[in-house]
């Protein structure tokens, strides 16, 4: 059941939103405003609406997919929160400020992949073809609304809990573009499905994205694997035991997923949340340690810290190695699973448009 929230009293403005929006789709649609197509296979991830729909995790699926056929892959995006401007190569020693957070985090994930960050794509995908080595497929991260690339294969992610049909345009909503504009996708993703989603939701779901038939659509959740200790993932451990008290801490779009998992282990959870790419304080370590220290006080027992991958990449530039807190806080990794048995028949369709589309044929 989705839990779009929605702001009728704001509609004139999204009515006005919606009429800047429409003008720039038509100066697209006429061709006074041109897209670019590229000889290189390009494979766009986005959605309609703000905030976290699962993009990171399913660009990291895509590029685990296509290294293992081998290809080579590089991921290209703007850097959101990045304090530098222009086109980006980015290095496992880049920091969240220089690069922004997600391409970090993939960045270290993934040190063979290239990755790069740059607000104009096409100028980015300009560069990547004159880069070494030259990408046999290149991954457009959070693109949909830049029509400047024309895009050979589009995926558009919609939250479960927040489809984009039950969802109206900023700012009475959270929706970027009109629900019309997922028209252009050629694969609808609904994602972070809860884990008991029945058959009849599937259903339910289908009948209310209104799809075409050319669109194809998949189901997706996430699965958590197991947690490591921040700046050191050989360090291992289980997802907390039911006595164990834990304090989640999150700065994201949308915790409730990682919430919901720690609560299936453990009832003694402490959200400790702030707003999505939120760029962590010496302020915030030391409330961190507080809460760490009340808790401990109140419960006669030695909390932990879990926090996401994304925020991991923006705390380890705030600690140093010697800091107490890098044994108290563990990182949730996360993948993405394809739901109804479909993995196959997804990862073929991205496959695919990348052998069908490769300039050389390389890969038979």
């Amino acid at each position: 059941m989705s839990e779009a929230k929605v702001r009728p009293y704001l509609l004139p403005l999204a009515c006005l939103y919606g009429v800047g929006v429409w003008v720039r789709d038509q100066l697209f649609r006429y061709g006074l405003l041109r897209s670019r197509s590229f000889s290189v296979p390009t494979v766009c991830i986005g959605n309609l609406a703000v905030g976290g729909t699962g993009k990171t995790p399913h660009t990291e699926y895509l590029i685990r997919l296509l290294r293992s056929e081998g290809y080579r892959v590089a991921t290209l995006s703007r850097g959101y929160g990045r304090r530098t401007r222009g086109y980006l190569r980015v290095e496992p020693t880049d920091t969240p400020a220089r690069v922004g957070d997600e391409p970090c985090q993939m960045k270290r994930k993934f040190p063979e992949a290239t990755v790069a960050v740059c607000a104009d794509r096409c100028h980015g995908i300009d560069r990547l073809m004159i880069s070494y080595p030259t990408p046999d497929v290149v991954l457009l991260d959070d693109a949909y609304q830049h029509r400047y690339v024309q895009a050979g294969l589009t995926l558009l992610l919609t939250d479960y809990s927040r489809l984009y049909s039950d969802d109206l345009l900023l700012p009475a909503g959270r929706l970027r573009e009109p629900r019309e504009a997922r028209q252009r996708a050629d694969v609808v993703i609904v994602t972070k499905c809860p884990p008991d989603i029945k058959p009849i939701d599937f259903n339910i779901t289908t009948k209310r994205l209104g799809l075409q038939p050319y669109q194809k659509l998949f189901f997706t959740g996430l699965r958590y694997g197991r947690l490591y200790a921040i700046g050191h993932p050989e360090t291992e451990r289980d997802m907390p035991a039911a006595h164990e008290h834990v304090v989640a801490l999150t700065g994201i779009a949308r915790p409730a997923p990682l919430l919901d998992e720690l609560r299936r282990h453990t009832p003694h959870v402490t959200p400790l949340a702030y707003p999505d790419h939120h760029s962590y304080t010496g302020a915030d370590l030391r409330h961190l340690r507080r809460t760490l220290q009340s808790t401990a006080k109140a419960t006669g027992t030695t909390p932990i810290v879990v926090t996401t991958e994304k925020d991991a990449t923006r705390l380890q530039v705030l600690l140093d190695p010697a800091d107490e807190l890098n044994g108290q806080i563990y990182v949730a990794p996360i993948q993405v699973c394809v739901l109804q048995d479909k993995e196959s028949a997804f990862n073929q369709t991205i496959t695919h448009y990348v052998r069908t589309h490769q300039r050389n044929r390389r890969l038979p």
